[in-house]
């Protein structure tokens, strides 16, 4: 048998291995099963908001008739007026954006920082210290509040902004988020290699870590920012009306004998709207991040 007879098969089994490789790197196309129980799901994930615009357009007594209303009314514009006036939302919305602000890049940057430590460096009580931070968040907030409390008063901080922006500074599970993450994304030969090039720490931080852990830190400043923006607990407890946050603020509309649900729903609808906003210009480059890092994992 000559060498030319054995290639034969070999030259025969090619096409084959070409089509199931041309097979493999088709793009995947959804059926309509799929279209179907994705836009059933996103129905019943607006089916709350979009019913506090139709509460919000309607008066108290429709509200309280049976059945509810199921389309808009002509009211929304003033219930969202009384209520911007009633809650002073206008001062709210500005406390809440430095706050949301303020901690969210505080969580971002220093959870970014500590997962960076406990993922790639070497230090005495490492895992100690982990599972201490992981520790922490077994422990309810609730716990914390008098003491915390008691805190902020020694300081000589109460009803101020950064009564609430300080103890939320830092998130263990921020930490613990970015460390996972950064053990995968981050190779150590990439930080070793900026090192023999002479990085400092400092550099290395900024030219190699935070570009290899930005589509994390994009999901966790979103999270953060919307877990900071709907707090109501521990604001509602340092703040007051002078000085509130959107939630603190809110919360002054359902006083009174009757309270008005339709002014409530606006609202609530005003408190809603910023992350609204927020999602819809940023968004894109969040996904685009989540994508990135999973296509470098």
């Amino acid at each position: 048998m000559t060498t030319s007879e054995l290639t034969v098969p070999q030259i025969r089994k090619e096409p084959r291995r070409s089509r199931r490789m041309m097979g493999a790197g088709k793009q995947m196309h959804a059926g309509p099963v799929t279209y179907v129980v994705l836009v059933v799901f996103a129905l019943i994930s607006l089916a709350p908001l979009v019913w506090t615009a139709i509460a919000a357009s309607r008066n108290n007594e429709r509200l309280a008739q049976s059945p509810p209303p199921l389309w808009f009314g002509a009211n929304l514009f003033k219930n969202l007026q009384a209520a911007w006036d009633q809650a002073g939302l206008g001062t709210a919305m500005v406390n809440s954006t430095i706050v949301a602000g303020t901690i969210t890049l505080g969580t971002v940057v220093f959870s970014t920082l500590a997962g960076f430590a406990f993922a790639k460096l070497r230090f005495r009580f490492s895992s100690t210290l982990l599972l201490l931070t992981i520790g922490t968040m077994m422990i309810p907030p609730q716990l914390a509040v008098v003491p915390l409390y008691l805190w902020m008063s020694d300081l000589g901080w109460s009803n101020q902004l950064q009564t609430v922006i300080l103890p939320t500074l830092v998130s263990a599970f921020g930490t613990f988020f970015m460390r996972q993450y950064l053990l995968q994304a981050l190779p150590t030969e990439l930080i070793e290699a900026a090192r023999v090039d002479g990085a400092s720490s400092l550099r290395v931080v900024w030219h190699v870590v935070f570009p290899a852990a930005r589509p994390a830190m994009a999901v966790l400043g979103l999270l953060t920012f919307v877990m900071a923006w709907n707090d109501f607990l521990w604001p509602i407890i340092a703040l007051n009306q002078q000085n509130p946050t959107v939630q603190v603020a809110l919360n002054s509309l359902g006083t009174g004998y009757v309270p008005d649900q339709a002014v409530i729903m606006a609202g609530a609808l005003l408190g809603t709207l910023p992350l609204l906003i927020a999602f819809v210009l940023f968004g894109k480059q969040i996904v685009g991040g989540i994508m990135q890092g999973a296509i470098k994992g």
